[in-house]
C-alpha cells in the first residue's frame, strides 16, 4: 500500500508475538539502526549476523550487483531461516509486483490503501499504481484490503478473481465510530461489525487518529490468519495491539517526545500521509503551532506543501544525508505558498529553536521525512 504499511505489519507482529509465534518482522526503511529492518520476536538482528551474511555472500553480490534493498531482503530471509521462525510478517518495499518481496508465496497477501507516491516509478494515476500494487496477488492466496476506493477497487476485484482467491475489504466490515485518548497514553477504539460491537475499550499505544483505518485493515487480517488455522485468542489480540512499541520497537507514528510544550513527530512523506497527519494536528488543543520540515531532494513537494498548516511558523531544516533537499530550497518553495519561517539547515538546531519559542500550551511538530525524524526519536 501507499500508507500504513509498516504501522500494520507491527500491529499484525505484536499479536503474532503475543499469541506465542516466533515471528519474523521486516521493514523498510530503519530511523536510527540498519538492524531495525530485520526482527525476531522483537529483537534485531546482531551486528555480527548482518557481518556474517555480507561476508558469506560478498562474491554473489559483486558478480550479479543487487540493489541495496535487493541484499537487505535477501538478508532477512536468510535469516528468518536460520531462526526457524514460525511466522513472517514482510512489508513490501515500494510498488509490489517488481518488489523483491514477492518472490514469496505467503498465507495471506495485504493491501492497505493506493494513493500518490513514487510516481516515477509506479504510474502517475491512481489506477496504475493500483496496477503495480496488486502484482502481489498470489493463486489461491487471501487478499485483504485496508481501504474501498470506487476508482480502483475493480482492479483488485478482478486481479483476485484471475488469481482465484477471496478478497476482503476491511473497511466494509469494521467500523470505529468513537475513540479516544486516556490518561496513560493509550488509545481506546470501540470496533464494530454490522452494528455489532466486537471490541469495546480496545487500547492501542499508536495515538494517531489515522491508524484507526491500520486498526480495521489488522483486523480483518487477523481473522483472516485464524481460518488459516492460526491461534490468536481475543486476550491475545488485546495485548498485543496495547504493547505494539515495546513488543516491535515502531517509532515515528504521531510519536510524542516532550510535554510543555507538547512535542510530536511523524514519519508521514507523501499527500495522504501528510493529509492525515494534518487532521491530528487539527485536532490537537494547543495554542501555537511550531513546524521544524524537512523532505527529500528527489520529491515533488509542491502539492503537500499546500497541506501544510498556514497558520504555523515553521523551522525549514535538511536531513544529514546526500539525498536530503536544501533548506534554503525548500524555504523558498514552501514560502511561494504562503508558509512563513526561518531557514535552520541542522534538524537538532532546529529543534531546539522551535523548543525555545514555544509556550508551555503549545505545539511543536517534526517531521515532512522519514530521515528529519530519524535525528530525533
Amino acid at each position: 500500500g501507499t500508507n500504513g504499511k509498516g504501522s500494520v505489519s507491527h500491529m499484525l507482529t505484536s499479536v503474532l508475538q503475543e499469541s506465542g509465534y516466533k515471528t519474523g518482522l521486516y521493514t523498510s526503511p530503519h530511523l536510527k539502526d540498519f538492524r531495525e529492518r530485520i526482527r525476531i520476536d522483537g529483537l534485531p538482528i546482531s551486528e555480527e549476523d548482518v557481518v556474517r551474511f555480507v561476508d558469506d555472500n560478498r562474491t554473489v553480490f559483486e558478480e550479479v550487483k543487487p540493489s541495496f534493498f535487493e541484499m537487505t531482503v535477501a538478508m532477512a530471509f536468510q535469516q528468518f531461516d536460520d531462526e526457524g521462525v514460525d511466522v513472517a510478517v514482510v512489508e513490501v518495499g515500494m510498488g509490489g509486483r517488481l518488489d523483491s518481496t514477492n518472490i514469496l508465496t505467503p498465507v495471506l497477501s495485504v493491501i492497505t490503501n493506493i494513493g500518490h507516491d513514487h510516481v516515477e516509478y509506479l504510474g502517475s494515476t491512481l489506477p496504475e499504481i493500483a496496477r503495480e500494487k496488486a502484482g502481489i496477488i498470489k493463486n489461491g492466496i487471501p487478499l485483504v484490503i485496508g481501504e474501498s476506493n470506487k476508482e480502483i477497487d475493480k482492479i483488485f476485484v478482478e486481479g483476485a478473481e484471475n488469481q482465484g482467491c477471496d478478497i476482503y475489504f476491511a473497511d466494509q466490515v469494521y467500523k470505529i465510530p468513537y475513540s479516544f485518548w486516556t490518561q496513560d497514553q493509550k488509545h481506546s477504539l470501540n470496533i464494530y461489525s454490522n452494528d455489532v460491537l466486537l471490541y469495546k475499550d480496545l487500547k492501542i499505544d499508536l495515538l494517531g487518529s489515522y491508524q484507526k483505518q491500520n486498526v480495521i485493515t489488522a483486523l480483518m487480517c487477523l481473522y483472516r490468519l485464524t481460518q488459516s488455522g492460526f491461534s490468536l485468542p481475543d486476550e491475545k489480540i488485546r495485548s498485543g495491539f496495547e504493547n505494539i512499541v515495546s513488543n516491535t520497537g515502531l517509532l515515528g507514528r504521531w510519536q510524542i517526545l516532550d510535554h510543555q510544550p507538547l512535542v510530536v513527530c511523524d514519519t508521514a512523506h507523501n499527500m495522504e500521509g501528510v493529509r492525515s497527519v494534518v487532521s491530528q494536528i487539527n485536532q490537537t488543543p494547543h495554542k501555537n503551532l511550531w513546524m521544524v520540515i524537512g523532505a527529500l531532494g528527489d520529491k515533488n513537494i509542491d502539492s503537500i506543501l499546500d497541506i501544510w498548516p498556514g497558520d504555523a511558523t515553521y523551522f525549514f531544516t535538511q536531513a544529514a544525508i546526500p539525498r536530503a533537499m536544501d533548506a534554503s530550497l525548500f524555504a523558498s518553495k514552501a514560502r511561494s505558498k504562503g508558509l512563513r519561517g526561518e531557514v535552520i539547515p541542522s534538524v537538532g538546531q532546529a529543534v531546539k529553536k522551535a523548543r525555545s519559542m514555544a509556550g508551555p500550551d503549545d505545539l511543536v511538530f517534526i517531521g515532512g521525512s522519514t530521515f528529519v525524524v530519524a535525528e530525533v526519536v
